[in-house]
């Protein structure tokens, strides 16, 4: 191990990522839901479950570490926590690879959520060598999609960043192929890797996050990063805290429109009517998707034209 870490510390380290602030810096983390019915209308979940949050769990770490990174593939442990919420196996990961390389300083973790928008806080140690966060929150209930942050470098030179915050979207982690966010298990096999889910994009009408009309999708969470004052006694000493309701969590709602959705048409009906004069058939179709928030509204569900009747002598 000896080896390893004098190896590592030969590696040649670019100027930004080289903090010379104070060894200890100490933050606060404040992740908020925005997923909201208005902003998501496409199948948004009201129950078995309901939209909601898992815990967010996070990691202080150097450089040469990533919890996950976009267009690699998932981990074992991003796996079991994208698709279940199981955090231990991604905790292992993490705690395995501090020990190897000693990448790690601490791991982190909030309270989960009950709906699809909240708030949920903790706290939690950034070191001089260890000066970057990264973090996930699972989406409930989804196939395997979540936000989080990829190796955000909380130092500049000489000095800790006093805030930053940042918007979220949701990421498919690339292990199961459900569409939908209530969509049953469906492995991806061969696995895929880390992508950013668009309203474009998978493009499929069925994907819940499909919104052709949109350029991009709303945040559907924030993540605000304060450094504060004092320096924690120990990790097992942070206290997560979790707020459910208030005004707070949404500058303005944002009200995503929501086109109509009809199935194709069903096949032409009998040709009704007298022998000697002109009969009318019928179709008909039904309506997939209710339009929501000044989307286009539904068309026509019943078609008719004219024919000959049948069975005529």
């Amino acid at each position: 191990m000896l080896s390893m870490v004098e190896y590592s510390s030969c590696l040649p380290l670019s100027e930004d990522s080289i903090c010379t602030a104070e060894e200890i810096a100490k933050y606060s983390i404040v992740f908020t839901g925005k997923w909201t019915q208005a902003s998501f209308p496409k199948q948004y979940p009201l129950y078995r479950p309901p939209a909601q949050w898992s815990t967010l769990l996070g990691v202080t770490h150097s450089s040469d570490y990533h919890m996950w990174k976009k267009l690699e593939p998932a981990s074992n442990g991003v796996r079991d926590f994208a698709e279940k919420g199981e955090a231990w196996p991604l905790m292992k990961e993490i705690e395995t690879a501090g020990e190897k390389i000693q990448s790690v300083h601490g791991i982190f973790s909030t309270a989960s959520i009950s709906g699809g928008t909240g708030q949920a806080s903790t706290e939690f140690e950034a070191h001089s060598r260890h000066p970057f966060v990264s973090f996930m929150v699972r989406i409930v209930p989804s196939p395997d999609w979540f936000v989080g942050v990829d190796t955000l470098n909380l130092c500049e030179g000489k000095h800790w960043k006093q805030t930053a915050t940042l918007e979220l979207h949701p990421y498919d982690a690339g292990t199961d192929s459900g569409f939908t966010f209530s969509s049953p298990n469906f492995a991806t096999i061969p696995q895929g890797i880390v992508t950013e889910i668009t309203a474009s994009s998978p493009s499929h009408p069925a994907n819940s996050f499909y919104y052709p009309r949109l350029k991009s999708l709303p945040p559907i969470a924030k993540v605000v990063f304060t450094k504060v004052k004092g320096r924690l006694s120990s990790f097992l000493d942070i206290v997560s805290n979790v707020t459910t309701t208030g005004n707070e969590i949404a500058e303005h709602i944002l009200e995503t429109p929501l086109d109509c959705e009809v199935s194709v048409w069903s096949s032409w009906g009998l040709c009704r009517g007298s022998c000697g004069t002109a009969g009318v058939k019928s179709r008909t179709r039904y309506i997939r998707l209710k339009p929501a928030n000044n989307g286009i509204a539904c068309p026509a569900l019943n078609e008719d034209k004219e024919c000959d009747p049948e069975n005529c002598v």
